[in-house]
């Protein structure tokens, strides 16, 4: 008994199709539809959970609830005609082998939409309340349209939501209606408000089977200045039908976009669970049989190195692999938490090494975690695989108590992809950030060009004895750091400053765009940097290294990233 239950406890790929719409939204493409077909289409798809999610209602869940009941009502009265007795028997067939969830897709300020959805034991009377409470008309809340007047702003309708024991996504995030403004020409700190809020549980994009760097999976994956909060991004059908289209294969049926996500049973508390927590390799695109399963881990590497995830190919105590892990570790705890991955390089197109012994190494990384680094850190360490190799995962939180050190005294910071260790201007911002709330950013000034946000400026320079000595700018959060030399520069620093002191900027022989300009492009590992020159005020403002993480506005279209 007790071996059967550990493998029904087991975690499999579960499909869920979370966005589903009936013939209760007003929208909805196909008459004659029951509530019946649309689970036996999801039924026919092999999904495991399905999400009623109507616009602005819960009509359609409650539709088909009273339906069940009333023939179960029948059954009790012994009155059930056969046809009547078959639909029973089917709906109960059915219900077994899906999990049926009563959502709504809620239509806030500005037409924003917003998935809520709930365990299926709550009563839809409290649904509706939520709706109320959230200014959906009374007269409009079994019509099932988006069109519903002026309601609540998307903030509190993600606290609502939350707060009413809800699993918060904001649908087709990336496109219309969506909180991520794609095609919005202002956005700004709504935009980072609206996408990192965090009530929010998950963005719904139509993109996560896209690769680059442009999709929105990867702007969100946390590598961006302005979004540091990595989201959870998972995809659904938003069906208006039983079945894609022929004539519109936009128009997605039942189960035509489905999220995996990794559980050990189906049920609604666990699937809360996995939205709620930040392992996110336990949601995948679901692919059809003929394809290979999504492999995070060569996702990740397509990716490559970035200020929040790296690789080591190798784990072993000699040759300092062992510490080269540690500090990544700890850069990652003082700077944008992050994730490690053990057993392959960062380059795609090599083979995974893999790990001889990983849960050995998970081990043996937990112990040096809590051994040398000071604070405690918690880090989630666990086992995944690439390409038929086991490789080892470590999670690294962004720590809450900077700055953190190993054996006390060698504090490290993350710098874009490189880690090194902190100099003293960064340990005295660690400090600030664990003591003082960060401030809230402000919008530029109208008119004004805001800088990029990635790569470092060099603000000042003066000669002491000889000596050049710089303060630097990080781009990416505005600290500054002081007297930098080119002999004690990191990786960038000392880049920004043999061109400063080597090749510095001739405003003359640049082309200006208004009053921006690119200096030089570099390509290195299939990724661009940039210098780019602003004139501000009558100076001349360089920004060296510049990634495309950190273009915005007016530097995307002169670099031709629009």
């Amino acid at each position: 008994m007790t071996r059967k239950k550990k493998e029904r406890k087991r975690p499999q790929w579960r499909r869920v199709d979370l966005h589903l719409h009936t013939p209760a939204s007003s929208d909805y493409q196909e008459s004659g539809v029951s509530y019946l077909d649309i689970l036996r289409q999801a039924e026919s798809k092999g999904l495991d959970i399905i999400a009623f999610t109507d616009h602005n209602t819960v009509a359609g869940y409650r539709a088909m609830m009273e339906e069940i009941h009333q023939l179960e009502l029948l059954e009790q009265l012994g009155r059930l005609r056969k046809e009547e007795k078959e639909r029973l028997r089917e709906y109960r067939r059915l219900r077994e082998r899906v999990l049926v969830l009563p959502g709504l897709e809620f239509t806030a300020t500005f037409g924003f939409h917003i998935l809520g959805i709930f365990g299926p034991e709550t009563d839809v009377r409290e649904l509706e309340f939520l709706l109320r409470r959230l200014n959906i008309p009374l007269e409009k809340l079994d019509e099932g349209s988006a069109e519903v007047g002026a309601t609540t702003d998307v903030l509190t309708a993600y606290r609502a939501i939350a707060e009413a024991g809800g699993i918060v996504i904001a649908a087709h995030a990336n496109s219309a209606n969506g909180v991520a403004m794609r095609g919005f020409d202002f956005g700004g700190q709504t935009r980072i408000a609206y996408t990192q809020d965090p009530h929010l549980h998950a963005l719904e994009v139509t993109d996560l089977e896209k690769k680059g760097r442009r999709t929105t999976a990867r702007f969100f994956d946390g590598s961006k200045p302005e979004y540091p909060r990595r989201m959870r991004c998972i995809q659904g059908s938003d069906a208006h039908r039983l079945a894609r289209d022929p004539n519109d294969p936009h128009h997605l049926g039942v189960g035509d976009r489905v999220t995996e996500v990794l559980l050990p049973e189906v049920g609604f508390g666990p699937l809360r669970e996995v939205f709620l927590g930040d392992d996110f390799a336990r949601t995948r695109p679901y692919r059809p049989t003929e394809k290979a399963p999504f492999d995070h881990v060569q996702a990740a590497r397509e990716e490559g190195p970035s200020i929040v995830q790296d690789f080591h190919e190798r784990f072993s105590r000699r040759g300092g692999h062992l510490y080269a892990i540690l500090s990544d570790i700890c850069a990652f705890a003082n700077t944008n938490g992050g994730t490690l991955y053990i057993g392959v390089s960062g380059d795609p197109k090599e083979p995974p090494v893999g790990v001889s012994n990983p849960r050995q190494t998970v081990e043996a990384i937990q112990e040096e975690i809590a051994r040398r680094i000071t604070p405690p850190l918690e880090v989630t360490a666990d086992v995944q695989e690439t390409q038929g190799k086991k490789i080892v995962r470590v999670v690294v939180p962004r720590g809450e108590d900077p700055p953190y050190a190993i054996d006390d005294n060698k504090i490290y910071i993350r710098s874009e992809s490189e880690t090194g260790l902190a100099v003293r201007d960064e340990i005295v911002n660690l400090v600030r950030r664990a003591l003082i709330p960060s401030p809230r950013v402000e919008e530029p000034e109208s008119g004004r060009i805001e800088p990029p946000r990635t790569g470092v400026e060099i603000v000042a320079t003066e000669e002491r004895q000889g000596v050049l000595y710089h303060t630097m700018r990080d781009l990416r959060n505005g600290n500054v750091v002081k007297n930098v030399t080119r002999k004690s520069a990191r990786k960038l620093w000392h880049y920004a400053i043999t061109q400063k002191e080597d090749h510095p900027v001739n405003p003359g022989r640049l082309q200006w765009d208004g009053d921006i300009a690119v200096v030089r492009k570099r390509e290195r590992g299939g990724q661009a940097r940039y210098d780019l020159a602003q004139r501000e005020d009558g100076k001349l403002r360089v920004y060296y290294g510049v990634t495309d993480d950190g273009i915005h506005g007016p530097w995307a279209r002169l670099v031709g990233l629009e």
